[in-house]
């Protein structure tokens, strides 16, 4: 290569950075290179120092405009060392560093003198937000493990009189059999300015029975979708607002989503998007994938943006990977909360699935191990499982 990729100041900036964010220690060297040739690795000055040696894997990969795979090591490393990255800051020198050397790398021209003022070669504003293209097909894959679900109420072991009407939600699948929704969608009670009126239990489990949840339900005139009864009501809680139906066998293999074991975690300078796939209104299926970043998080809730409507009770709230990291149950009045410039009353809230799989393990062991032993089977793989 004629020219090296980065300047003498950026090596030094990287350097810095990597010494300030803890890239540099030894242990951090072998995920730093992962995915460039072992035997260049290998072939790379060992120095005892941190800081020296950062800066000398710097300089050697700045001399190779890439290696006899077609790999630009240099770019490698620079991807590597921002994943590893929280800090927005130190993040976006790297990833400046990593736009310039994949733009080199890959012949792009420089920016002709013509151009208006202020405009120069594509950058990434703010932060990375884009995904594979992957993305969208485990989305849709996702979605085959959402449903509508609609209940009617029961009182006193008859369907409610005068007028049974039916309350749609929406639910999903955790485990083979297995449908997660709101407790308040298998309630199906309206609130009112005195309360709910009581269900009994007995009526409860009726109403989870006597549901119908429908799969595959993706336009209005749809003859193939398929509605599954409940069979029983394994599990519920009122006040985290969750409720496990066991679903009457289906004659269709059905894939079933990963959930998070451990609360969804979120900081102003590293903010984290969910997608909610869901059935507004009891109407075909909708994704929300724009204006979705998340508000705030507490250890048993999750707060975000993600539009919704009535009838999306009882979504799966999902990270990018599709891993629901909570479960959707309504709005929150707030204030002073600004989002794209203008300020809202409301963020939409859910229950984080770790403090409902923490429920589960103490008030219904049996269904907490069923639902983990589902869980296992899905190590390893980046989609929900058929099954």
């Amino acid at each position: 290569m004629s020219d090296p990729y980065l300047s003498r100041e950026d090596i030094q900036k990287l350097t810095a950075t990597a010494l300030e964010q803890g890239l540099a220690h030894p242990t951090m060297r072998p995920l730093l290179f992962a995915g460039i040739l072992p035997k260049y690795f290998g072939s790379l000055p060992m120095l005892t120092a941190p800081g020296p040696q950062v800066q000398s894997d710097l300089n050697e990969m700045n001399k190779v405009e890439r290696l006899i795979d077609g790999s630009v090591p240099l770019a490698l490393w620079l991807r590597n060392g921002a994943d590893q990255l929280t800090d927005a800051a130190a993040r976006d020198v790297f990833l400046t560093a990593l736009d310039r050397v994949a733009r080199d790398a890959a012949g792009e021209p420089d920016v002709a003198p013509q151009v208006p003022s202020g405009e120069t070669k594509e950058e990434i504003v703010f932060r990375d937000d884009t995904v594979p293209v992957g993305f969208l097909s485990e989305g849709a894959v996702a979605g085959a493990s959402v449903a509508r679900i609609k209940v009617l109420p029961y009182q006193g072991g008859a369907l409610l009189q005068p007028l049974a009407l039916p309350h749609n939600g929406t639910g999903w699948l955790i485990a083979p059999g297995l449908l997660v929704t709101n407790h308040h969608v298998v309630y199906a009670r309206k609130r009112t300015s005195g309360g709910r009126e009581a269900v009994a239990d007995t009526d409860l489990k009726l109403q989870a029975v006597g549901s119908r949840t429908r799969f595959d339900y993706l336009t209005e005139d749809d003859p193939d979708a398929q509605e599954v009864p409940g069979a029983d009501l394994v599990a519920w809680d009122e006040e985290l607002d969750y409720a496990v139906l066991r679903l009457a066998p289906e004659a269709t293999p059905r894939p079933y989503l990963r959930v998070a074991t451990a609360p969804l975690a979120v900081t102003k300078d590293l903010p984290v998007a969910v997608n909610i796939i869901q059935h507004p209104g009891g109407e075909p299926q909708r994704i929300a994938l724009r204006n979705n970043l998340v508000y705030e998080t507490t250890e048993q809730d999750v707060r975000y943006f993600t539009d919704t409507r009535g009838g999306s009770s009882g979504s799966p709230v999902m990270t990018d990977d599709w891993t629901v990291v909570a479960l959707h149950r309504g709005t929150r009045r707030v204030s002073d909360v600004s989002f794209q410039g203008k300020s809202t009353a409301f963020v939409n809230v859910g229950t984080q699935l770790s403090a409902v799989l923490g429920h589960l393990r103490e008030r219904s062991p049996d269904v907490h191990a069923e639902i983990m032993a589902a869980q296992s089977a899905l190590d390893g793989q980046r989609s929900p499982q058929e099954v």
